[in-house]
């Protein structure tokens, strides 16, 4: 009977649930035109190559913390964007998926920082390795965050935007 109550709950949140929570497949809307949105591979090597920093969310329309996180984004990247010195883009990784097996992102949303056109720890003092911060091998460079993380994002773009 017991084993009986296990199946129709998770038969429940198959078919009830989970579709109730990820409905919206709707592009996330624009929140700042100072977003680069990466439409190709191409177009993020060309963002690389001509900005000094980029911070780049990768993210799914499907995703709930991607929609939660998004106007955060849009705000940083209103507050922080310098032409050819810190730019910010958004990469659908439903779209552009090699780019996201590029770099290994399999979580949503995912934040990347690269320097000078490549992945790059970034030193943030006060920030230490958590469930959602991944820290660079030495334990002294934030390599990336995953989820939507506000407080550790506004510390790694607050700390990029200093270094510009």
């Amino acid at each position: 009977m017991e084993y009986l109550t296990y199946i129709v709950l998770t038969l429940l949140a198959v078919f009830v649930i989970a579709p109730a929570l990820f409905a919206d497949r709707s592009p996330i809307p624009d929140t700042s035109t100072n977003i680069h949105k990466i439409t190709s591979p191409q177009d993020l090597e060309a963002l690389l190559a001509s900005s000094r920093f980029v911070v780049a969310d990768f993210y799914a329309d499907w995703c709930p913390p991607c929609r939660a996180i998004a106007p955060i984004f849009g705000q940083l990247a209103d507050s922080h964007a310098s032409k050819g010195k810190l730019a910010f883009a958004k990469i659908n990784v439903d779209h552009v998926n090699d780019v996201a097996k590029q770099y290994a992102v399999s979580a949503m949303p995912t934040f990347l920082f690269f320097e000078d056109g490549k992945p790059k720890g970034v030193a943030v003092g006060s920030l230490r390795k958590r469930q959602s911060v991944r820290m660079t091998a030495d334990g002294k460079l934030v390599d990336r965050i995953l989820g939507a993380d506000k407080p550790a994002l506004e510390e790694v773009v607050k700390a990029l935007a200093g270094q510009v």
